[in-house]
């Protein structure tokens, strides 16, 4: 039945940058299709999204740390096959914004985004794939994208190419692991209601710009991704390599 093909029951997942915002829905999300979650975040669990996801039947547990750090990633990928027995479902959200004119950018603000965007993707993504490789069956990587994955946007210089480097990397790797059995894919929202859009939600003028040009007319809420992730986690998507799947209102399309 097609209903079956959209469950997760049995997988384990690790979701980065899930203590809040867009990570926590997809935690959620995949637990609530049947999907142990390892969860993670930048600071200690304050918002217990482990509790949530325990709280839905399955096994969970949160690990801390900043995924720009090498011994994160490994820590994060080791803990969730430790703690869970494999890793068959790896969603790269974390990541971090730095807005400044480009004239001003930082040297320090570029490193620092770059590395936790672009570098731990890719870092995660091997190290995750190399345990997949290992347990011969169907897994999933999807990476959180961004409309500036195709446009420049204004003030984000670091960000937008950090994203436009994980919707690059996200077919690079797909190209290389397809044929493993890995399926590499991306979503690339739009303008969502979360910590990281406050102040431009908090901005009259900027709100009813950016409102003005989303079709649906609307923000979205992280809730919006919840299909989306499941879906190119589960069966349903076993023959989708490589895409980035734009959660956007239509955003881009206007």
């Amino acid at each position: 039945m097609i209903a079956e093909a959209f469950r997760l029951d049995g997988k384990n997942a690790l979701v980065t940058g899930s203590r809040r915002g867009l990570g926590a829905a997809i935690a959620i999300a995949l637990a609530e299709a049947g999907a142990n979650v390892v969860c993670h975040g930048y600071g200690e669990d304050s918002h217990d999204i482990s509790g949530r996801v325990r709280s839905r039947g399955r096994r969970s547990i949160y690990i801390a740390g900043n995924v720009a750090d090498p011994a994160i990633c490994e820590r994060l990928v080791a803990g969730t096959v430790e703690e869970l027995g494999s890793i068959d479902i790896l969603v790269n959200n974390a990541g971090v914004i730095r807005r400044s004119p480009a004239l001003e950018y930082s040297g320090e603000d570029w490193d620092e985004v770059i590395a936790a965007n672009l570098t731990a993707v890719f870092r995660l993504s091997q190290m995750a794939a190399r345990e997949m490789v290992k347990q011969e069956q169907g897994s999933k990587i999807v990476n959180i994208a961004s409309v500036l994955s195709f446009q420049g946007g204004v003030f984000v210089p670091a960000y937008a190419a950090s994203k436009g480097g994980v919707a690059q990397l996200t077919k690079a790797l797909a190209n290389e692991w397809a044929g493993k059995g890995i399926n590499v894919n991306a979503i690339a929202p739009g303008y969502m209601r979360t910590d990281n859009t406050a102040a431009l939600r908090g901005d009259a003028t900027r709100n009813r710009q950016i409102l003005d040009r989303i079709p649906a007319g609307r923000w979205g809420d992280p809730d919006d991704l919840a299909g989306p992730v499941v879906f190119l986690c589960s069966d349903a998507s076993r023959y989708v390599h490589g895409h980035i799947l734009c959660v956007d209102g239509g955003w881009l399309g206007r």
